[in-house]
């Protein structure tokens, strides 16, 4: 069948809100709907009228009504069928269906008739995939919530640093006060002649992302990578220093002060939390920004009890010379087939089946935007396919006889297209316990906020894929070392979706391009 035109209209005629999907002016669609109301027969129970062009399957609304206009060879059952998904769309997305709550969700509407429908044929979907398409989220948003509350950390972080500052100056000033009885003969003491000199606080640091410890000159590192034993001296020694997050008082002595125990300058909030450690990539005048977000929560015996992949391209075109492209899509990840679901920008042309993935604007007299980026494709994976997991964690606490744990635990990157930086893999302890680490590739660090071990890696590849961490603790119970969680960049796309070519629309001509393609953890779980 053919869906030349989606329609509700009122019971004179009058158009409320139309989806073309084959070419068809304004004036032939007005015409078509102006001329439906005359075509249907009274005191009869039929939902389809014909003439001699088109035919018109229709369904009440209330006060309007909602059609189909179809070419003639269509199968009037699945028109009927694709109706009454339509409808529904209608009541799910408005309260009641009057002109005005009609109007209010136009723009949803069109957007739901563009999923059911494309190039005049039925898509198989879904009143549930429908919804779950429009629901998708906005990867900018969530940058900008990440944005705001850095802002909010770092403010915060400023007003400590500063009180800790000022705190340290006047202490040193009582001292040099306290020290210097002839003052008085030089003209006011301190404030005479001589100035208080700036004192700079060391910059407080998470456990999470210090690959090594402070030299011993500076501060006394909480825990050193061999672990400590239970039941010594240093053990309470220890509780006592993680209560106190690991924070040991700067020295008394204040006529040498103290060096920062980090003295490198902090990355801006959206760098940091966008690219991290990636390598650097060139931008050309046409740059293709590809992110991806994956959530997935793994079983500890193994298997996968869920998996959710969501990415988007951002097209930058800073050249206005270019602006008049066409893009080419490699083919995406043969693993994720169909179950991969695209969603192209309304000003966009959609995808044709059977046919290259193609982005290119509806109008092909017009050119994308110069200068901000903008987002052209969206695409979505849910499912259980163990297969298609990124990094496979294992974790395996063995309780002993003498209420202690050995616990070893390893990773092995399954997906070779993608490269993992700063990976962080955090394992729960038991409370009150504290590890004593035997091997281990990578680093690791006791976060004292979440009593957890942090284990770093700071790169996985294809040359180096795999890594493990053995260590043992007081406790006897295997569960208390879950839920394992696990965060990271990368580079690449899990779903395999990259540009393989550029032309521009006058002439055809191939055009340099660059891409930039991130993948993150949301939430990455071993329960």
């Amino acid at each position: 069948m053919v869906v030349l035109a989606a329609s509700i209209c009122t019971k004179g005629g009058k158009a409320v809100i139309s989806r073309q999907f084959r070419e068809m002016t304004r004036a032939r669609i007005e015409s078509l709907l102006a001329s439906f109301p005359k075509l249907i027969p009274t005191n009869t129970q039929h939902t389809t009228v014909e003439t001699a062009d088109v035919r018109y399957v229709y369904q009440p609304l209330e006060d309007l009504y909602i059609l189909l206009i179809t070419n003639k060879a269509s199968n009037i059952l699945q028109d009927i069928d694709t109706l009454h998904l339509f409808a529904r769309v209608v009541s799910d997305m408005c309260r009641s269906a009057e002109e005005r709550e009609i109007l209010k969700n136009s723009f949803e509407l069109l957007g739901a008739f563009d999923e059911i429908i494309s190039l005049g044929y039925r898509e198989p979907i879904s009143l549930m995939q429908v919804r779950s398409v429009l629901e998708m989220e906005s990867h900018e948003e969530k940058i900008q919530e990440i944005i705001s509350r850095n802002k909010e950390a770092e403010a915060k972080e400023e007003l400590k640093r500063r009180a800790k500052q000022l705190e340290m100056q006047r202490r040193e000033m009582q001292k040099r006060t306290a020290n210097t009885p002839s003052s008085s003969y030089l003209g006011g003491g301190v404030s005479g002649y001589s100035s208080v000199p700036r004192f700079e606080s060391p910059a407080e640091s998470t456990p999470i992302r210090t690959a090594s410890p402070a030299p011993s000159s500076i501060r006394a590192p909480a825990f050193k990578g061999s672990g400590m034993k239970l039941g010594s001296k240093k053990t309470r020694q220890a509780e006592l220093m993680d209560a106190l997050g690991a924070e040991i008082p700067p020295s008394e002595d204040m006529s040498i002060p103290p060096t920062p125990a980090i003295a490198s300058t902090p990355e801006p909030a959206v760098q940091k939390q966008v690219r991290g450690s990636l390598p650097p990539v060139t931008a050309e005048s046409v740059h293709m920004i590809i992110k991806e977000q994956i959530s997935l929560s793994l079983v500890r015996e193994g298997g996968l009890k869920s998996m959710e992949l969501k990415g988007d391209l951002n097209l930058h075109i800073t050249d206005p010379d270019l602006a008049r492209v066409k893009i080419y899509l490699a083919t995406p990840n043969a693993d994720l087939g169909s179950e991969l679901q695209f969603k192209q920008h309304p000003k966009v042309e959609k995808f044709v089946p059977s046919k290259d993935r193609v982005i290119a604007l509806r109008d092909p007299s017009k050119g994308f935007p110069v200068g901000p980026a903008l987002a052209v494709l969206r695409w979505r994976y849910a499912g259980t396919d163990e297969s298609l997991v990124p990094l496979s964690i294992n974790c395996w606490p063995t309780p002993n006889n003498d209420g202690t744990c050995d616990v070893n635990i390893e990773y092995e990157l399954e997906n070779e297209n993608i490269t993992l930086y700063d990976v962080v893999v955090s394992i729960p302890l038991p409370a009150g316990s504290y590890p004593t680490v035997s091997s281990h590739s990578g680093d690791w660090a006791l976060n004292p906020s979440s009593h957890s071990l942090d284990w770093t890696i700071q790169k996985i590849s294809s040359d180096e894929r795999s890594g493990s961490l053995e260590f043992s603790v007081g406790g006897d119970d295997a569960g208390a070392f879950f839920p394992v969680k696990a965060s990271f960049i990368g580079q690449g796309s899990m779903a395999g979706v990259h540009v393989s070519s550029v032309t521009s629309l006058d002439g055809e001509e191939e055009v340099v391009f660059s891409e930039d393609a991130t993948i993150t953890a949301e939430d990455y779980l071993i329960v």
